[in-house]
């Protein structure tokens, strides 16, 4: 028995579930032999091939039978999806890799690093020294114990403005004598 295609597509656009049943029918086999080419992975190709006829009952009214026939319409929204699908695919494969490579661990020498630290620390500790005891003190109340300014002031019964400049004139001076540029 001969189906009409196109006669069953467009009873399936005014809501007939026996036309897009027998539309399905005829068709499922050349939609769903187009998106597994694409694809090539049989699981990906049905989930294609249902949202292509998802979208076909959805879409069923925009169909014109005057701009060509019911498969080649069918078809190309199936080659459409199947597209989409391995662009996707391939998005998310080059996220992975991405992030893959960003959360790779950076091998790191343990020793070497400690030793660098110990160093800066000493070369900290001798620039410090090198400091008035105003501004040591003041900085060292900031970084070590973690007083804002005014706690600062208020601790060493000195004026706010007296502390900020202490500290911007200790950290200028630790700038210079560390070598640091800004």
């Amino acid at each position: 028995m001969e189906i009409d295609v196109e006669e069953c597509l467009v009873r399936a656009a005014d809501g007939d579930q026996r036309a897009f049943a027998a539309l399905y029918d005829a068709t499922a086999p050349r939609v769903f032999g187009l998106v597994l080419r694409i694809l090539v992975d049989r699981a990906q190709a049905e989930e294609v091939a249902q949202e292509v006829f998802l979208e076909a009952w959805r879409q069923a009214k925009r169909f014109d039978p005057s701009r060509g026939a019911a498969i080649s319409w069918l078809l190309q929204i199936a080659h459409a999806r199947a597209v989409d699908r391995v662009r996707s695919s391939q998005a998310q494969r080059d996220r992975d890799a991405r992030i893959g490579i960003r959360d790779t661990a950076v091998p790191v020498d343990v020793v070497a690093e400690q030793a660098e630290v110990s160093l800066d620390a000493a070369r900290a500790r001798s620039a410090l020294g090198q400091l008035s005891d105003a501004q040591r003190e003041a900085i060292e109340l900031a970084y070590f114990d973690g007083l804002t300014q005014t706690e600062i002031a208020e601790r060493l019964g000195a004026p706010l403005g007296t502390v900020k400049t202490r500290m911007r004139d200790g950290l200028t001076r630790l700038r210079g004598i560390l070598g640091v540029t800004i």
